[in-house]
């Protein structure tokens, strides 16, 4: 990753919580670069620091140690003016919407612009632009108990976007929502991040979320990062256990453990082995199996298997019994990882 391409450039943050009877530490010397343009994820369960880590990268919480770079600018650096002025090319959203009840809709977009003291006209010209983009143009004048949990928060987006930010920060900012709603704000986030080529920076505890709209993901546990990848191969080749427990939230990958005692495997000269076949893209829609039956006449019996979506790509997993004699089966894992399959045995029986 060339130095000029980074937006986000986290080296050996720290941050722990000092109290009279306790040291807590929520961040532990954590090191995480996001790429311009992209829409990066950040997963992990309550209390495993990723709330922490984006409060950080706005300077809302103060970090023990480490440093910080956004756009080139050392922000752990910053004094309080200048922080300021860095701020307002940080947007962020919430969970909670954070929206002010006493204003309408347009002026709950507008009030950054107020702060940053745009003059009047073009701070109501840059408004309206922004609520046509997340689709409440007609909901100007309401207010926010007039409006939905899902309207709520496109008025909370357009408000992040009214400065004109190189990043945005989404702090659970769907966990509020229902499926279906999140799904829009999802797909929101996407043509922002299209449109704009707006830098995304997310963090939840919803697997989902990072399959349906992000790029890359960190897998953050117990106050450290433990794994970073493109979502696809986290999906189809989870590195830690705490990764293939939130793939397992989506789409699972264990086998039933009574399936791996069971073999239809008879006489001294056949074995079976069982095995899990990862598929990604393409290949997901191949007749590779049948093509391997037939080419080296064993037999196949499908144990367990699910194909599911990344972004509009296919991935999925399949659990079969190979049966046939042992250098035949070797043969046929040899043919199934040279078609670009990752394969991975269970058990031998």
């Amino acid at each position: 990753m060339r130095e000029d391409t980074k937006l986000i450039e986290i080296k050996g943050l720290s941050k722990v919580y000092a109290t009279p009877n306790q040291r807590v530490i929520a961040l532990d010397k954590v090191n995480l670069s996001v790429e311009k343009g992209e829409i990066f994820g950040i997963i992990g369960l309550s209390g495993a620091g990723k709330s922490t880590l984006i409060r950080c990268i706005n300077m809302l919480e103060t970090p023990t140690e480490g440093s910080i770079i956004v756009d080139g600018q050392e922000i752990t650096s910053l004094n309080k003016r200048e922080l300021r002025i860095a701020r307002q090319k940080i947007g962020m959203i919430f969970q909670h919407f954070n929206l002010l009840s006493s204003r309408t809709v347009f002026d709950n977009v507008m009030f950054p612009l107020e702060i940053a003291r745009v003059p009047r006209q073009e701070a109501a010209k840059r408004t309206r632009e922004l609520l046509e983009l997340v689709g409440l143009a007609d909901r100007a004048d309401a207010f926010p108990s007039q409006l939905s949990g899902g309207q709520k928060q496109r008025v909370g987006i357009a408000r992040a976007l009214a400065n004109g930010p190189k990043l945005l920060l989404s702090d659970e900012a769907t966990s509020a929502l229902d499926p279906q709603t999140t799904r829009s704000i999802l797909q929101l986030l996407r043509d922002i991040n299209r449109q704009l080529n707006l830098t995304i920076l997310l963090i939840t505890h919803d697997m989902n979320v990072i399959k349906e709209v992000c790029d890359r993901v960190a897998v953050i546990d117990n106050s450290q990062i433990v794994e970073v990848g493109d979502v696809l191969s986290v999906f189809s080749s989870p590195g830690t256990p705490t990764s293939r427990s939130f793939v397992n939230t989506v789409i699972s990958r264990e086998v039933p453990a009574e399936l791996l005692h069971r073999s239809w495997a008879q006489g001294e000269q056949t074995h079976s082995k069982f095995i899990r076949i990862s598929f990604i893209g393409a290949s997901a829609g191949e007749p590779v199996i049948s093509s391997m039956v037939r080419k080296y006449g064993i037999e196949a019996n499908i144990l367990y298997g699910n194909v599911d979506r990344v972004k509009d790509i296919p991935f999925g997993n399949l659990a079969l019994e190979l049966i046939g004699p042992p250098g035949v089966l070797q043969e046929s894992l040899d043919y199934l990882r040279s078609r670009g399959l990752e394969i991975e045995v269970l058990n031998n029986a």
